[in-house]
């Protein structure tokens, strides 16, 4: 089985012609062409733009001094997924003058609506215009995200270059791990911060809190921003001698922001919550920043030295407030590297614990080999287990040896099987292929290395299991000891990919990332200022999210480049050490010779140590005053590279036992129906997204619920019929099973009301035997359709008829459904239709709106600006 994997998986859209390529947005309701209810159902995923998430603040536009728009220029399942922002969101609002607000950037259909309505990008909790705010500061995540920054500058009303702008816009500040080769998108930003961000962005604000006190010219006020330790301001440094250099000597070459310790940074313990789903839906808990593992190819294990850990005392507290003021039901410990956190083997059985009942999953998504001791595999064996991932970077010890991966194939294969005895039904391995060194001995050697953890799988019982690998082609970034290499061309990648696929044995399936993203990965990622035309070309020519595989176009960046007289390929040629790079003049932190020293090991196979443990390696970062390691268990993670062992106990429940799912003892069940209203742009929500919510509003709000039994327990929360999208209701209910008696309905009510997010509000609590009606009767009133000529010769035809046949289309097969036995009444009552239908549980039924354009035979354009609301519903009558 085979398959290529896109960078970010979404589903098609329609292709965003050139003709459309010209203003960007992310509007909630109610606010500019968002109180248009055609706007919402004619994007693929309304709760996108909707806003009001829980714990998302609000505060007095007029009553503040600064106001910033913090911006994610890639689509908000992503951006809602970056801790780096919600970090800096929460800190900047708890400034008592200032505001922080979001943005994320549209898809294709949104923003081609936009573009037709011609309205501003706006940001999600105020709907104010982008172009309003202070300071509007940009994550710059990934390089391929690079045009993205310009449909949400196009779409602001903001000019692209720095130099266009005056003191009518807002700054436009940058920042994040793109941000260390800012060179292709320099020239669009007025000031970038390298490294961390806690303690530069209140060092922004406050600057600019003075400047709106004394106000200055623009070229004054960039001077002072260059001033703050780790901003960069692009316009102050000129080309000199093939170099970028400071304009003059009082400007600072900048220097990496280093947060000290991450035990003064606890700022997400109340996270947002989103509406509906990201990519990352859970409670993320950095517990430490940075790796020593001094891997060569890593750009973040570069620019986030030094390790800091976090107190794990602090972590519990973290985790305990964090699950309390969102109800998510996982929480994650981040890192770059968690299996190394020093006090793991102590924390994790404890977050494990205490997490337990309530049915709270705790995951280690970045566990490296060699890090799963005795004692996490035996509390992994109590959580969920869903995916078991390893990153071996390359098939060959020879070249893992090279890159400073320090894994031997022995530590893999007895990590793979530790899994299976665990209960894994498979592993998924990461490759990079191109690396320097790279041969086709390498190549195969990922083939053989699949083989053998393929062999290994089959002695625990159940035969053998899933292998999958993930593999693209290696980018030689920023900062790191490859950052001279040259990159592999498309073709060859292709030839790779191509002979591992025909090569694999039977049993292990592989994605790849496809060359040609790769390819202009490394173009923007190794570029300099000459590339803000490029960008700005093929955006015109309407490249759009480039990151995602199903719009990205190569052949608009070639041409594009064409128009330029760029070669691109020039891009990810080899340089020569003593050249001059596009981002010489940033300094990280690393020093150049540590780099070229690393060079030189990595082509002699020698391996270097990790500097927590085995003393400093004279990378530059740390001066032992401000800056150093933080490890709070020195002597438990120094054993931590011991050989991976597994339980004998595990192997052979593994071998002889079934699969079976965790028991409970006996349950008390009391049930209570709880009703609600669902109103305005919490509307637009689907199903399965509004299931969530209450999931989590009534953890939030304390309120305990009994779980069904499984591998995959899920409270036991019955639900109303869905609602289509879009369609408001005064009467929703659910049902709650409960171990134990709740207190008293108005405190219930008070706490539920209190958990829920802007949109939903619980209206009654009763007692109740266990069972609803399957089949009702639903009321609506219906408005934004009238006036309704000669509607009355209509609606007694459709009443007077004994059926009505429509076609509907589901999983590509089409089938005739009759809707008039489904319509109970209807009438219209001047402005207003009331509407009545009936529900036959497990069967088809009809949406209201489907059924107005039945009965008065409406076209869809007029039922666009519709607003539905249902007000009644009771039990259908049996001879209905």
């Amino acid at each position: 089985m085979s398959d290529c994997l896109p960078h970010r998986r979404l589903k098609s859209q329609t292709n965003f012609s050139k003709e459309d390529a010209h203003v960007a947005f992310s509007v909630p309701l109610p606010t500019t062409v968002m109180t248009e209810k055609s706007f919402p159902r004619q994007v693929e995923r309304p709760g996108r733009y909707l806003g009001n998430e829980f714990n998302s603040t609000r505060k007095s536009w007029h009553e503040i001094s600064v106001r910033g728009a913090l911006v994610f220029p890639d689509l908000y399942e992503i951006g809602m997924s970056h801790q780096g922002l919600q970090i800096l969101y929460h800190i900047i609002n708890a400034e008592r003058d200032a505001l922080a607000e979001r943005c994320y950037c549209p898809d294709i259909d949104a923003e081609r609506l936009l573009r037709q309505s011609a309205a501003p990008l706006v940001s999600l909790e105020s709907g104010r215009a982008l172009a309003d705010f202070d300071f509007v500061g940009v994550t710059l995540p990934y390089e391929l995200c690079d045009g993205n920054i310009l449909t949400i500058l196009d779409l602001a009303g903001i000019p692209f270059y720095a130099a266009e702008r005056d003191e009518r816009f807002p700054l436009i500040l940058g920042g994040g791990a793109g941000a260390f080769n800012p060179e292709p998108v320099a020239d669009f930003f007025d000031a970038i911060l390298l490294g961390d961000g806690e303690e530069a962005i209140l060092d922004i604000v406050r600057l600019l809190v003075e400047h709106k006190k004394q106000p200055c010219a623009k070229a004054t006020l960039l001077r002072r921003l260059a001033a703050i330790d780790g901003i960069y301001v692009p316009s102050l440094f000129v080309e000199k001698a093939g170099t970028l250099q400071p304009l003059d000597q009082s400007v600072r070459l900048p220097r990496r922001r280093i947060l000290p310790k991450l035990d003064q940074c606890r700022h997400l313990l109340k996270p947002l919550v989103p509406n509906t789903k990201i990519v990352h839906d859970r409670l993320g808990l950095e517990i430490a920043r940075g790796c020593a593992r001094g891997c060569r190819f890593c750009q973040a294990g570069t620019t986030y030295r030094p390790v800091r850990e976090r107190d794990p005392e602090q972590i519990m507290t973290m985790a305990e407030e964090g699950i309390a003021n969102s109800g998510f039901e996982e929480l994650a410990l981040l890192s770059l590297s968690t299996g190394d956190y020093s006090c793991l083997p102590q924390l994790f059985p404890r977050l494990v614990d205490r997490f337990a009942e309530s049915f709270v999953g705790v995951s280690l998504p970045s566990m490296r080999v060699g890090t799963l001791t005795p004692e996490i595999m035996e509390q992994i064996r109590r959580v969920r287990k869903t995916g078991f991932t390893l990153a071996p970077e390359a098939g060959s010890e020879r070249l893992r040896l090279a890159i400073n991966k320090g894994i031997t194939e022995e530590d893999l294969v007895a990590t793979c099987q530790a899994a299976f005895a665990l209960g894994w039904q498979g592993v998924k391995l990461y490759f990079m292929i191109g690396l320097p060194g790279e041969t086709a001995d390498d190549i195969q050697a990922i083939i053989d290395l699949c083989r053998r953890i393929r062999l290994a799988s089959g002695a625990f019982g159940g035969g053998k299991k899933n292998v999958s690998i993930s593999v693209g082609v290696f980018v030689p970034k920023a900062h790191t000891p490859f950052q001279w290499h040259g990159q592999l061309g498309i073709d060859e990648g292709r030839e790779r990919i191509t002979f591992l696929r025909g090569h694999l044995p039977k049993g292990v399936s592989i994605k790849w990332q496809i060359p040609e993203q790769s390819f202009l990965e490394g173009v923007l990622a190794r570029g300099d200022r000459s590339l803000a035309k490029l960008i700005e070309t093929a955006w015109r020519m309407g490249a759009r999210l480039d990151g995602w595989s199903e719009h990205f176009r190569l052949a608009t960046w070639r041409e594009a480049a064409a128009r330029l007289g760029m070669v691109l390929e020039d891009y990810l040629r080899p340089r020569p050490l003593e050249a001059p790079l596009p981002w010489s003049h940033l300094d990280c932190g690393v020093t150049t010779e540590f780099l070229l020293r690393e060079r030189q090991n990595s082509e002699q196979h020698i391996y270097t140590p990790d500097c927590r443990y085995h003393g400093c390696q004279a990378c530059g970062v740390c001066d032992f005053k401000t800056i150093a390691p933080v490890v709070y268990d020195k002597e438990a993670a120094a054993g931590k590279s011991l050989p991976v062992t597994v339980p004998e106990s595990a192997k052979e429940e593994a071998r002889t036992e079934k699969r079976r799912p965790p028991t409970r003892p006996d349950q008390e069940h009391h049930k209570y129906l709880i009703s609600y209203r669902r109103v305005g742009a919490i509307a637009f929500l689907g199903h399965l997204d509004m299931l969530q919510i209450i999931f989590r509003s009534l953890r939030r709000a304390g309120i305990e619920t009994n779980f069904s039994e499984g591998f995959n327990p899920s409270p036991k929360v019955s639900f109303s019929p869905a609602l289509p999208v879009g369609t408001e209701s005064e009467c929703e209910y659910f049902l709650v099973d409960s171990p134990r008696p709740l207190p008293h309905s108005e405190e219930i009510l008070a706490r539920l009301n209190a958990a829920l997010p802007p949109g939903l509000a619980a209206t009654a609590i009763s007692r109740h035997p266990g069972r609803v009606p399957q089949s009702i009767v639903c009321d609506y009133e219906i408005t934004g359709v009238a006036p309704l000529e000669d509607y009355a010769d209509s609606l007694t035809k459709f009443i007077d008829a004994t059926s009505r046949m429509v076609e509907r289309e589901r999983k590509g097969k089409t089938r005739l459904v009759d809707i008039r036995p489904l319509v109970a009444a209807c009438a219209v009552d001047g402005e207003v239709i009331r509407l009545t239908l009936n529900y036959h549980g497990g069967e088809s039924g009809v949406k209201p709106l489907e059924a107005l354009a039945e009965i008065f035979a409406l076209p869809p354009q007029r039922l666009t600006a519709a607003r539905t609301r249902k007000i009644a519903w009771r039990p259908l009558p049996a001879m209905v």
